[in-house]
């Protein structure tokens, strides 16, 4: 009998050529590759605030993260997860989320503000990047390949949210206001699918997304019943990595939706990951209860790799 990994790839060839299989490709992927996903620590705990959040590494492989110490900083931390201070935001913003675009810039989510706010990464001066009276408090962005920004938006209080989209000449559109409580948002490998979470309705949504950046066919991709939802990111098979706040594990869904595997940690209220290292598969994770980060290994790399 062949050893599993060989026969899993041997037959790979013929399954990706049957889109109903796609989903089966996907496990047989992830059956191929890490076999045991085990969390460890990545940096020492009570490091950060409890809203420790929005990991995001440079071109240069350097990784940085949301409210090192205190609300309202960003923390710089090395391979080894020893943190340093990088800056500290003006005007009390804090930001929740962090990306880079082509350039280099870097982009925060400022939710106290109400901004998404830019920062020159040689002097470190913070900008205002955006601004908009009918921003919620800007909580998670995701970016694509022409660095257009799509920022989830939601009202907690009320129990909605907005989906935005910002480009690079500032414009700023709203491409929907019908949902609940946004979180996490992820686009597809391909960038033709746009995904948002409501954490407090347990419900992951995906979109069609066009040329410009519009989104349309709004359809439920998942939805559960319990435990809360927070960042998401993909890997270059288009799987999707789901932060369980509360529950304490990533859960992985396929593009079809079945959950094709689901990683415990040590900490229970995960907030967002970043996949990073060598090959780009490492998924580093924030939690909010043990104020620091969580790491593990897998098997295929994340989307941008």
């Amino acid at each position: 009998m062949w050893p599993r990994t060989y026969l899993i790839l041997a037959l790979l060839p013929y399954l990706r050529t049957m889109k109903k299989n796609a989903w089966l490709v996907s496990l047989l992927l992830f059956q191929c590759s890490t076999e045991i996903h085990h969390a460890t620590d990545f940096t020492k705990e009570n490091l950060f605030s409890g809203n420790i959040e929005g990991p995001a590494f440079d071109k240069e492989g350097n990784l940085y993260v949301v409210n090192f110490e205190r609300d309202g900083t960003i923390g710089k931390v090395n391979s080894s997860g020893e943190v340093s201070l990088f800056l500290t935001l003006p005007d009390s913003s804090i930001a929740n989320s962090i990306q880079f675009d082509s350039n280099g810039n870097m982009f925060l989510a400022d939710f106290i503000g109400h901004n998404v706010l830019h920062v020159d990464m040689e002097t470190k001066e913070v900008s205002m990047f955006v601004h908009h009276n009918d921003f919620n408090q800007p909580n998670d962005l995701c970016i694509n390949k022409k660095d257009q920004l799509f920022a989830s938006d939601p009202n907690w209080k009320e129990g909605t949210g907005k989906i935005w989209r910002i480009d690079p000449d500032q414009k700023v559109t709203l491409l929907t206001e019908f949902m609940g409580t946004t979180n996490g948002i992820e686009l597809s490998p391909d960038e033709k699918i746009l995904y948002v979470n409501e954490s407090v309705q347990r419900k992951i949504w995906a979109f069609d997304v066009d040329e410009h950046g519009d989104i349309s066919n709004k359809r439920l991709f998942a939805q559960f019943k319990d435990h809360g939802f927070d960042g998401m990111k993909c890997d270059k098979e288009g799987n999707l990595y789901v932060t369980r706040y509360g529950k304490g594990t990533v859960v992985v869904m396929s593009p079809a939706g079945e959950i094709i595997n689901e990683i415990t940690l040590n900490g229970k209220n995960c907030s967002n990951l970043v996949f990073g290292g060598k090959e780009g598969k490492t998924v580093f994770v924030t939690l909010q209860d043990r104020k620091g980060m969580e790491k593990f290994e897998n098997g295929i790399a994340g989307r941008n790799w």
